[in-house]
């Protein structure tokens, strides 16, 4: 903790600034406490024509062949490109549309399903990778003719997003990661309840992530909040068991980027949860500790469906973090 020089604390969120990072925090803090998001009145493109107002289901899906697999993709928004990375079992129609709407006012969103997830094909590798993910990733902007974008990554897309931005700094602006750590033998195992959910592979895949969903909240707040559930977007695309393990093998079989995070050169954002169990927050923080000049925020009682629980605050402070960052 040496390196964390100062920490506000205020309704629900800590904010720390690591050694190097060289901003004031209070200024930081006069945005993320805000309750309202100025938003435009006409965000528009072809795609969506009113960002104040993103139904990710009404959105048309396309497809872009990228090497062995084809990727199923939306967009929306305008301004700057913004690539979201979902995380285990997750698929692009279940991100928090209060994020979505705060993002598409000041920047074109993009968000895909990962391989073999949706409508996103597995391709002909028989096994996956945290890498592989990562290289199908960097194709998709390629493909998109997108040069370079902002990436925000949760869970697993978090270790998706750093690969991506280690092999491919060029194709990352901003980077921000949310709910994850760097892996490696000395970081903090989960809860043993939610390791007994991961690795239990019975039932079809829709029952697996219906037992996994409520570990990602805090037993105490989901009592306060019996009905949560029913704010967490509805995904209609198909998922497979044998995505789902070979998601859980990709993940279990990822190696540590902890020694590799100062070569991360871009801006970044480290979010998380002070109750969440599927990454214990002091993994983020060692992660933060590790890439240079990093932003760390905690939300206090955030589990690790944090935007889920705390959506303005989360997406709030993400667009503090974008708007009072430049890239070199």
């Amino acid at each position: 903790m040496n390196s964390l020089i100062k920490g506000i604390e205020r309704d629900y969120v800590i904010i720390a600034s690591i050694f190097s990072l060289f901003i004031i925090v209070a200024l930081l803090t006069n945005f993320a406490y805000s309750q309202t998001n100025q938003m435009s009145s006409n965000s528009t493109n072809e795609d969506n024509a009113n960002a104040n107002s993103v139904n990710i289901q009404d959105i048309p899906t396309k497809k872009i062949h990228v090497g062995d697999i084809d990727i199923a993709y939306k967009t929306f928004g305008k301004g700057d490109p913004i690539l979201l990375i979902n995380g285990y079992s997750f698929a692009m129609d279940s991100w928090d549309s209060t994020l979505l709407e705060t993002l598409a006012s000041n920047h074109t969103v993009i968000v895909f399903d990962n391989r073999g997830i949706g409508n996103t094909t597995s391709g002909s590798e028989q096994k996956f990778s945290i890498l592989l993910f990562a290289n199908d990733t960097a194709g998709l902007l390629e493909a998109l003719n997108i040069e370079k974008a902002d990436v925000l990554a949760w869970s697993m897309g978090g270790r998706i997003a750093q690969e991506l931005t280690l092999n491919y700094p060029d194709r990352v602006g901003k980077l921000i990661l949310h709910a994850i750590g760097c892996g490696g033998e000395g970081s903090v195992p989960q809860s043993q309840e939610v390791r007994n959910e991961f690795v239990n592979r019975t039932g079809t895949a829709e029952d697996r992530i219906a037992r996994l969903v409520p570990l990602f909240f805090p037993q105490e707040w989901r009592n306060e909040n019996p009905n949560y559930l029913e704010n967490i977007p509805k995904s209609t695309e198909t998922i497979l068991n044998q995505t789902l393990n070979k998601q859980i093998e990709a993940a279990a079989n990822a190696p540590s980027t902890c020694d590799r995070l100062k070569d991360i050169t871009q801006p970044t954002l480290v979010i998380l949860g002070t109750d969440d169990a599927a990454t214990p927050a002091a993994n983020s923080l060692t992660m933060a500790e590790l890439i240079p000049r990093a932003w760390f925020v905690q939300i206090n009682g955030g589990g690790h469906g944090l935007m889920y629980q705390y959506p303005e605050q989360f997406s709030s402070i993400v667009e503090t973090f974008l708007r009072n960052t430049n890239t070199r």
